[in-house]
This record gives structure tokens, C-alpha cells and sequence, in this order.
């Protein structure tokens, strides 16, 4: 990748044709769409010329609420080719929540997808990307040349929303000259025309990055509207894919059943770097043995600091199997508070950085400090410089890519007329990384039982928030600072775990 560019949302490169295949669109699996990098690129423009004859203020906030499909990466591009902050919003959240980012953000207007519409027109302007009729996508939405607004040096280009420890989601604006350099540090020219396979949401950092460097190289951008098995598999055999990033959780998928995997071809597919959640030794190696001509890397990156920080080792000795990498500068990334100089919390700085959350400055100030952004996430490095990550340095954990934080959890339970008190923890899960499994206390008289309870969280919460596991006890372990003690909590999911013993009765626990 050259540095000529200067604007996120443009980033083919002049010299080479446009011709080539940018888009493979998924949306409906038996009727792919196809879409060279001249369309992509001329509907972007279209995009950035329809929004700025609408008089929006430079720097407005526009909200993208859809499943993975060509409208929109054209829509995020034609977005910040105009001069505005794109906004891709997490659609797996409850209503309340995105009711808040909308609020949050300023969002002036949303482009959805059908199924969207109703919940978002009722907040803010719609554009439905599914509507056929004079006020839809497609009606307003004409191909055209447009000249990229040329931003400011810390101008924003989008804003992405991460999990908070008090239930709210954080605003991360990043600049386009940030997200640019980290395009620039961690794509490499391609020694072949990569095709790349996207079923990750675009509304987190590891699709919506991967799809921006498959612009950035010109390559081949095979999309799904979200991740399923057998499509996933049928398109890495069909489209011949030979490049990606994934989340682990999603590959654990992909091998859990042998028998889907008999009979295909996955030769194309030289390398996978798998990122976003925890790794296993022993997932590794069944990934090596069900793909023996892949070569698979583990990945780390962060929406505040962006996924450019490890890479290969510069005098190129191979990364050990768990390793996330080497430092892509040295002095980009420091331990702190650890045993010794080899383990603690990451703390990086570099230009993708965020300059502090939206709206949030006192958890600004407690993240960030001279350029240094706190990550939370304990690493190790090795005698040869490799990084491995070991666990969050608070209660945090990951499902399914999701982040998770037990209190959350907590609350969406307490919620339940029959619930007086409730603890959550994580399971080890090979598939999700983690699961939440949850410790309640029922009113005294409650028949309440697990199904239920689960039921309700699915009813008031995000799907992946639900807990996978339910035991009900007469009351919950107190550790001496008078808080519930976690440690037996896990100690205990653990031993139900192994021995499948999660009964709904009420059940005594020694703290």
C-alpha cells in the first residue's frame, strides 16, 4: 500500500484498474451480486454527493444499522469521502442501548436495512437500503464522481462503540490519518491477487479493517451477511479464498463436525490470521490438521489503539503457535504494573490511538496518559521479543467475540421479579471463547427455574449476554472485603461443568 492517500473512505489506488472485482455480495447465497472497484467506487461517490446537497454540517455523524452487504461498505466509504464521521452501529445490542448511541453520537441520519427501519425511523431519518420504492437506497443513490474532501490532520472518519464497565457503550473516534497509518504499517503489498472472505460484523474493528484492506489492496471482497457454517465453508471452496482474518470462535465452528469438511477443496487458502478473542494451543492444532496447507496466525488489536501493533518478527524468526506477535515498532508499546519488565498491562502509543472517548473525559483521563492508551489486557513477551496475551486485567471477558462484563449480566437479571440476588462468571467455552454461566438467589417461595430465567434474558438483553448455565443456591460465598467471592463462583461453574451436574435446585455453597 502506497501513502498518497489522505482520505479513509478512497482508498483505490489511481494507477491500477478499476475494472477488477472489488465485491462478491452474499446477501442472498443463491443470487450473488457482483461489483467491480469502478461501481463501488462511483456508488461511494454517489453517496458523498447525495449527502452533501442535503446541507449536513461537515463533520456530522451518520449511523450505518444493517447485516454485512455491499450497501454497506458503499455507504461507509461515500460517508467520509464527504467530509462526515461514519457511525456503524452494533445491531446485536438491546434497543435501549442503540437508543443511547444514537443520542450519544448526534446521529443526524441512519442508513438501514429493512429490517431495521422501523426501530430506527422512529429516532432519526432513514435511508432503507432494502426499499425499492422513490425514497429508498437505490432511488437516491445515483453512481457519480466526487472529489474526496481532504481532511484536517485530526479530523474524524468514523466512530465505533466498544462495551463500557457501566453498561454504556464508548464512543472511539478515530481520525483518518490514524486509520490510514495503521492501513499503511500492516498491509504489505500482496505477492497475488488476494480474495478474502468477510462474515464478521462490520460494525467491529476486525471486519470492518479487513474490509478496508481489501480496498487498500485491490482486492476481493467476498461478503456474507453474517457468520453461518455450511455458507462459510461453500464460499471459501467456491470463491477460493486464499486470504483473511477471523475470530478463533469461528474456525472452532468450522471443525467441530469432521464430516462437513470431507470432500472440499481449501488449497486457495494460504493464510488466516484469527484475532478478537482468547486462543488454544489445542484449537491451533486441529486448525493445522483440518487445513494442513494453511498457514494460521494469532492476532491482537484493539478498537482505541487499532489492530496495527504486532506483526512478524523483524529478522523473521517464525511466531511461536500463541504468540500475537512482535511489536511493529518497539516503541509503540510498553508493560506495565507486573511482577517484572516481561509481564504486565499493555500499553501502546502510536498514531491510530484514539485521543480520548466521546463524551467520557474522566474515563479518557483514566485510559490515557501522555499518548499512552491503558489497555487492560495483561501480556508476557518472550526472550525473543513475542507477545502473549494472558487475560484482562479486570473482570471482562469475551463471548463470541463479544465483550462481556458480569455486572451487565447482573443487572439484566436482577431484573426478574424473582431474583433477589445473582453472581456471573465465565465458563471456558472452546466455540465462544467463554460463556457467562450465572449464581442466583431466588425470592423466598419462587419456582423460578433455569429456562425461564434464560428466557427473560433473551427477552431483555443481547443474545449473548443470556446465561448459558443457571444454578440456583440458598445463598452466595462472601470473601472478606464483603464482596461475593468470585473465585469460588468459577471454581464451582468449573466442577459443574465437568461433571454436567447443573441442577436447579437450591444448594448450599461453603465460602
Amino acid at each position: 500500500m502506497t501513502d498518497f492517500r489522505y482520505n479513509l473512505g478512497d482508498l483505490n489506488d489511481p494507477a491500477l484498474s478499476l475494472e477488477t472485482p472489488a465485491i462478491v455480495d452474499l446477501l442472498d447465497f443463491d443470487r450473488p451480486r457482483h461489483y467491480s472497484h469502478a461501481q463501488i467506487r462511483s456508488l461511494a461517490g454517489g453517496v458523498a454527493r447525495w449527502l452533501q446537497e442535503q446541507g449536513l454540517p461537515r463533520g456530522a455523524r451518520i449511523a450505518i444499522a444493517s447485516l454485512n452487504r455491499a450497501e454497506f461498505l458503499i455507504t461507509y466509504f461515500g460517508i467520509m469521502r464527504a467530509g462526515y464521521v461514519a457511525v456503524p452501529v452494533n445491531i446485536k445490542q438491546a434497543g435501549d442501548t442503540i437508543a443511547y448511541v444514537l443520542k450519544d453520537a448526534q446521529i443526524v441520519l441512519a442508513f438501514t436495512d429493512g429490517a431495521r427501519r422501523e426501530f430506527f425511523s422512529a429516532q432519526v431519518p432513514v435511508i432503507d437500503f432494502d426499499d425499492a420504492g422513490p425514497e429508498g437506497f437505490a432511488a437516491r443513490i445515483a453512481p457519480a464522481g466526487f472529489d474526496s474532501i481532504r481532511p484536517a490532520a485530526d479530523q474524524e472518519a468514523q466512530m465505533l462503540y466498544t462495551s463500557g464497565s457501566t453498561g454504556k457503550p464508548k464512543g472511539v473516534p478515530l481520525t483518518h490519518a490514524g486509520q490510514l497509518w495503521a492501513l499503511q504499517v500492516s498491509t504489505p503489498p500482496a505477492p497475488e491477487p488476494q480474495r478474502l472472505l468477510l462474515a464478521q460484523p462490520l460494525f467491529h474493528m476486525n471486519g470492518l479493517f479487513m474490509a478496508k484492506r481489501a480496498f487498500a489492496l485491490h482486492s476481493q471482497l467476498v461478503i456474507l451477511p453474517g457468520f453461518d457454517v455450511d455458507h462459510y465453508l461453500e464460499a471459501l471452496e467456491r470463491y477460493r479464498i486464499n486470504v483473511l482474518t477471523a475470530v478463533p470462535t469461528m474456525f472452532a465452528r468450522l471443525i467441530k463436525d469432521p464430516l462437513r469438511l470431507q470432500g472440499r477443496d481449501f488449497s486457495a487458502l494460504k493464510r488466516v490470521a484469527l484475532a478478537s478473542a482468547p486462543m488454544t494451543l489445542d484449537l491451533l492444532q486441529r486448525l493445522q490438521a483440518a487445513f494442513p496447507t494453511t498457514q494460521f496466525a494469532h492476532g491482537y488489536g484493539t478498537t482505541e489503539a487499532g489492530p496495527s501493533v504486532f506483526g512478524p518478527h523483524p529478522e523473521g524468526i517464525p511466531a511461536p503457535g500463541l504468540a500475537v506477535g512482535h511489536p511493529i515498532n518497539v516503541d509503540h508499546v510498553r508493560l506495565a504494573d507486573g511482577p517484572d519488565e516481561n509481564e504486565g498491562v499493555l500499553l501502546m502509543r502510536n498514531p491510530a490511538v484514539l485521543k480520548g472517548y466521546h463524551n467520557l473525559p474522566e474515563k479518557s483521563a483514566q485510559v490515557l496518559k501522555d499518548g499512552w492508551y491503558y489497555s487492560g489486557d495483561v501480556m508476557r513477551r518472550d526472550a525473543q521479543g513475542f507477545y502473549y496475551f494472558i487475560g484482562r486485567a479486570d473482570d471482562m471477558f469475551v463471548c463470541s467475540g463479544e465483550n462481556i462484563y458480569p455486572v451487565e449480566v447482573e443487572k439484566l437479571l436482577e431484573r426478574h421479579p424473582d431474583v433477589t440476588h445473582v453472581s456471573v462468571v465465565p465458563l471456558p467455552d472452546e466455540e465462544r471463547a467463554h460463556v457467562p454461566v450465572a449464581f442466583v438467589v431466588r425470592r423466598p417461595g419462587s419456582t423460578l427455574d433455569a429456562d425461564a430465567l434464560k428466557r427473560f434474558a433473551l427477552e431483555h438483553g443481547p443474545a449473548y449476554q443470556h446465561p448459558r448455565r443457571v444454578r440456583f443456591l440458598a445463598e452466595l460465598p462472601w470473601a472478606g472485603t464483603n464482596k461475593v467471592d468470585r473465585h469460588v463462583l468459577i471454581q464451582l461453574a468449573r466442577e459443574l461443568e465437568a461433571t454436567q451436574n447443573w441442577q436447579t435446585t437450591d444448594d448450599e455453597v461453603n465460602a
